[in-house]
């Protein structure tokens, strides 16, 4: 570089036009693959933002009974379908921190209803770190520490309680730890099988070829919610919740591998005839190798965007078997559980907030879709 008398600076080396090209082409050919997709998935801000959030909701499962500040099925029996209370700051425009107004019940004598009364007069502020019910931390360490609870002598009901005057923002926490993780059981299960079967019939074909084909489509014949309806009726009543948990996990897996078997067949039909795999076979590399090392990390991208793509579906099944009362059942807590108290639409229009669990449901699912986006397009980088 030379400095010219305008303070500007001129390289001397000789011009080569193809230079920049050339060193962006070198650049991406060395770069590691995940470097390639990284660098794709962040211009998808949709899937990222979506990404971060469902790392995030993860993330808080362990630490939900600290955050809430009522235990899953703690009661206040004069609260019954109170209404959310407001966080304030300000009283008569002096600062005073988070705090909330008590509220108490009484009996509208023209609706015969109770109606819940704020006394604006008596700011009760919010405790933080303080003790309350008894939780396990991640299931295993026993506590009883909460971040926030609620003042004395008044509640916290940031959503509003349902109709045995439990918190709703407690149990949606609470509910997150089962309806989360079953699709992620479920899953599991799934791409286990899905991978097993599909894989056998692509790369051996033949009469193993035809007897899974064969199995597919029955299982694909049946109607769906009539299925999972019939197999979740016919779990024991006096099982704990745990065990009904793994089973609806269990049954949603087994009854979603069919779907991804297929992809799987299709995706090795193709590839078994590529030079790879010949060459693989004829050096001697077993079955199961050339499986395992040459053609499933080829089908890898197609399988992770499968994976974020069906989660969403196994969360919609266990809230619906719940809803119907044939899923998770009381005292377990997940969102179609809670959902069940909220079939009757009279008491949604009188007390809407029972319908506040459905939002989650939603948020989840839409994050799910998103980051599947995201992750099925930057997941070949190659492809521009």
């Amino acid at each position: 570089m030379t400095d010219r008398p305008d303070d500007r600076y001129v390289d001397d080396a000789p011009f080569d036009p193809q230079a920049s090209v050339q060193q962006l082409e070198r650049a991406d050919l060395d770069a590691p693959n995940w470097v390639l997709v990284w660098r794709k998935f962040r211009t998808h801000k949709l899937g990222l933002i979506s990404g971060v959030f469902l790392l995030l909701c993860y993330l808080m499962l362990p630490f939900a009974g600290f955050i809430a500040p009522y235990g899953p099925n703690d009661r206040n029996g004069e609260h019954l379908y109170a209404p959310p209370q407001s966080i304030n700051w300000f009283h008569d425009g002096a600062f005073i921190g988070p705090y909330v107004y008590p509220i108490v019940a009484e009996a509208d004598l023209e609706t015969f209803q109770w109606k819940f009364v704020s006394d604006t007069e008596d700011p009760r502020p919010i405790r933080f770190f303080c003790e309350g019910s008894e939780y396990r931390l991640a299931g295993l360490i026993p506590s009883d520490t909460h971040l926030i609870c609620a003042p004395e002598g008044s509640t916290l009901f940031l959503w509003g309680s349902d109709r045995l005057g439990r918190d709703i923002f407690s149990r949606i926490l609470y509910g997150a730890q089962l309806s989360l993780t079953v699709g992620l059981i479920g899953i599991s299960v799934s791409f286990t099988l899905g991978i097993l079967f599909g894989s056998m019939a692509g790369y051996f074909g033949g009469r193993i070829d035809w007897v899974i084909n064969r199995v597919i489509e029955i299982l694909r014949s049946l109607p769906e919610l009539p299925l999972w309806l019939a197999l979740s009726a016919a779990v024991p009543s006096n099982w704990s919740p745990v065990a009904v948990f793994f089973i609806i996990s269990i049954i949603l897996g087994i009854l979603d591998w069919p779907g991804l078997a297929r992809s799987v067949r299709a995706k090795f039909l193709s590839l078994r005839e590529e030079e790879y795999v010949r060459a693989a076979e004829m050096m001697g590399a077993s079955s199961g190798r050339v499986i395992r090392k040459h053609l499933l990390p080829n089908f890898m991208s197609h399988l992770i965007a499968s994976a974020t793509l069906s989660i969403p579906a196994m969360i919609l099944g266990e809230t619906a078997l719940s809803f119907l009362g044939l899923g998770l059942r009381a005292p377990a807590v997940s969102w179609g559980v809670m959902l069940n108290d909220a079939q009757n639409l009279a008491s949604i229009e009188i007390y809407p907030w029972t319908a506040i669990p459905m939002l989650p449901i939603i948020v989840i699912v839409l994050a799910f879709n998103f980051l599947g986006d995201g992750l099925r397009d930057s997941l070949d980088p190659y492809q521009q």
